[in-house]
């Protein structure tokens, strides 16, 4: 396990690599520069240009970035967003919110999944599972950025239920109220493709051997389905669970700019925009770690659940 764990850290940071490296000639390739504006006159952006190293040819500011990240840890400053405040000073302090949102989302989207998941597969082609995935169909083809703003629309300035805007300076109970409708924007999406999944799962199970004798010997197919067939299902869709935050974490790139949440998913348009070159290397940098450490957390999670599952191509003795 140490092996398998140490090897994929190994490819994790490889990847990690091969991102900052492609970011970093993708973002200094594109034309302009983040000193231009009206009012800056020229001799202003040459002196920044120089202060910052921005007009010497790009593999040698590319050798110096590598160089301040290895030797001090140091990526940079944002150029236009905060000026002159380190990069991950800037990222940092929004992380928190967004890394809260999500999770959030998340919790909310895993208790509603399985239950809507039971649900449907316990009642069959009867009604809950018509209702079920009716809303199953809905919730999978409206982007979570479409649902904001329908919920901002009719939740929140039809029938004032709750505030269209993210309230950053108020008690932390009226900023959790604020936080509701992003909430359940992103949570649309994987509460219904995680019920999709388990009831495929629940079903297939209800087929096999072990259930029909479990019933043959007096268990209803409530019994079967909590005793029996929901433990097995659940480890097949570990695919699916994990990488639900990532999920979650891309569709809030845009579901904060629409209630203006002062989160990193706000960072990426911006940065871009204002052509804040480290800001955005280092939002990118943020996102793929992310990604990465919950594919390996997916892999790792399988042992975990299942013993009979080795990673690594491990053998019993």
């Amino acid at each position: 396990m140490l092996k398998y764990i140490l090897k994929r850290l190994g490819m994790m940071a490889l990847t990690l690599f091969a991102i900052v490296t492609l970011a970093f000639f993708v973002i200094r390739w594109m034309p302009g520069s983040p000193f231009d504006d009206p009012e800056y006159s020229p001799e202003l952006v040459r002196m920044l240009e120089e202060k910052y190293r921005l007009h010497e040819p790009i593999p040698v500011q590319y050798f110096a970035f590598l160089k301040n990240i290895v030797t001090e840890g140091f990526w940079g400053v944002s150029f236009r967003i905060e000026p002159t405040v380190p990069v991950w000073k800037v990222i940092g302090e929004r992380i928190p919110v967004t890394l809260g949102l999500n999770f959030i989302s998340l919790l909310l989207s895993l208790p509603l999944g399985l239950l809507a998941g039971c649900c449907a597969a316990l009642y069959k082609s009867k009604l809950p599972d018509v209702l079920i995935s009716a809303l199953v169909i809905l919730f999978v083809s409206v982007p979570s950025f479409v649902a904001a703003s329908a919920l901002q629309y009719f939740l929140g300035y039809r029938t004032h239920l709750f505030p269209i805007i993210y309230r950053s300076l108020g008690s932390f109970p009226e900023r959790l109220h604020s936080l509701l409708l992003p909430v359940f924007a992103l949570s649309f999406y994987p509460v219904a493709t995680l019920c999709r999944y388990l009831r495929g799962e629940l079903l297939e199970n209800f087929s096999e051997d072990y259930l029909l004798l479990a019933r043959s010997k007096g268990l209803t197919r409530k019994q079967v389905l909590l005793r029996h067939a929901f433990p097995n299902a659940l480890v097949p869709l570990m695919p699916v669970i994990v990488p639900m935050f990532t999920g979650i974490l891309s569709g809030s790139l845009v579901v904060e700019r629409i209630f203006g949440i002062p989160g990193v998913g706000g960072l990426v348009t911006q940065s871009i925009q204002a052509q804040d070159h480290f800001l955005t290397i280092s939002v990118l940098f943020f996102y793929a770690l992310i990604h990465l450490l919950t594919v390996l957390i997916t892999d790792l999670s399988y042992g975990f659940i299942d013993p009979r599952i080795r990673l690594g191509g491990g053998r019993h003795a």
